[in-house]
């Protein structure tokens, strides 16, 4: 545990802490972009010992959460069709479509099965070669090198019955469309570590550049996320807009060029829509046209399905970080973990989850 304790030591937190406290002058606006930072934040409290004059803000920093409805309903009609195994990872099968989720799907008949890796998908392919495996690829550029190698390995080895429903969204334009908008009231960003760790952060220099803020890849863990905060508030103070790194020991400049180079190879950039926010130009990955026989949505030939949004839910707003998940009247009420209406409650980095898993019920808890 030596390598985890030391990221959660109380008195290296209270040190940083003080110092926060010591050089903020003015109020200042972060956002977090990950969600499983959120979590750490709201876990430990981070949020309610900073001065008043930081106000951490939660972003789309949740693939699970803006997945669009409809490819959600695409996966449960591919999932109930015959000779179907429809395999993904566990956090979204209580995601809520319009009607149903794909738990509700397999109640029905639906062989929805869990996996950890899309490899496990594959070898389903090998041991069911009358079946049809879809595996449900979700996530940001963290998760696209395992899903492009899925890809890449069933060509390799001729698996015609594999394909993915593919929704992987990318964090940089996220942060330029939230920075652009006239809404917007981000004035630093806490980037995601572990998207760093395979992309770098040579992208987001144009971007502090461009909307004068400044970008600090963080880590997970209370000792990191105070770090970036302190590194963020001391940028802003200084009104310098640039990339500083917080999480050395695991993100590079360059990221990780083996990864990137398979992703390239899979994948093209593509406009993408992300759920609660609306389409953004050049924010995703689709497959290239060399592995388009891969590409579940056409081979299941889904046509357009009438979505319908709760509401209710403003899971729209807190994914923009113009609202906290307390502030919709829903929450802890109508929307819950056992009967959820958006995504930001039901995934395991969901906004909404942490301030429910953690009884952050109103403004003072």
């Amino acid at each position: 545990m030596k390598y985890l304790d030391e990221f959660r030591n109380p008195k290296i937190a209270r040190q940083l802490l003080d110092e926060i406290h010591r050089t903020v002058t003015k109020p200042w606006v972060i956002m977090e972009i990950c969600g499983g930072q959120t979590h750490s934040i709201i876990k430990n409290g981070i949020d309610q010992l900073l001065p008043k004059y930081v106000e951490l803000v939660h972003g789309p920093g949740c693939p699970v959460c803006v997945t669009p409805l409809e490819l959600i309903d695409k996966a449960i009609a591919i999932a109930l069709q015959p000779n179907v195994i429809f395999t993904s990872f566990g956090d979204m099968l209580r995601v809520p479509g319009s009607h149903q989720d794909l738990f509700m799907a397999r109640s029905q008949g639906a062989d929805v099965r869990t996996v950890y890796s899309p490899l496990e998908a594959l070898e389903l392919c090998r041991q069911n070669p009358d079946k049809e495996v879809v595996f449900f690829a979700v996530g940001f550029e963290t998760t696209a090198p395992g899903n492009a190698m899925a890809i890449y390995q069933a060509k390799r080895e001729g698996l015609r019955n594999f394909s993915e429903l593919v929704s992987h969204v990318l964090v940089p334009p996220a942060m330029e469309a939230l920075l652009s908008s006239p809404t917007n009231r981000v004035q630093g960003y806490l980037a995601a570590g572990h998207v760093c760790a395979v992309m770098g952060w040579a992208d987001y220099e144009p971007i502090a550049k461009k909307y004068h803020v400044p970008i600090v890849p963080t880590g997970f863990e209370p000792i990191d996320i105070l770090e970036g905060i302190l590194t963020t508030v001391k940028l802003l103070e200084q009104g310098e807009c640039k990339v500083e790194n917080q999480y050395g020991r695991a993100v590079k400049k360059e990221g990780n060029p083996s990864a990137k180079a398979l992703i390239q190879q899979v994948f093209e950039i593509s406009d993408r829509k992300w759920r609660g926010i609306g389409a953004i130009p050049n924010s995703g990955y689709t497959l290239k046209k060399e592995f388009e026989a891969f590409d579940a949505e056409k081979k299941f030939e889904i046509s357009h399905l009438n979505t319908e949004e709760s509401e209710e839910c403003i899971s729209g707003l807190v994914l923009q970080g113009l609202k906290k998940p307390h502030e919709c009247l829903a929450f802890g009420n109508a929307c819950t973990e056992q009967h959820p209406l958006g995504a930001t409650m039901v995934s395991s980095e969901g906004a909404c989850a942490a301030y429910y898993k953690y009884q952050r019920l109103t403004q003072n808890s």
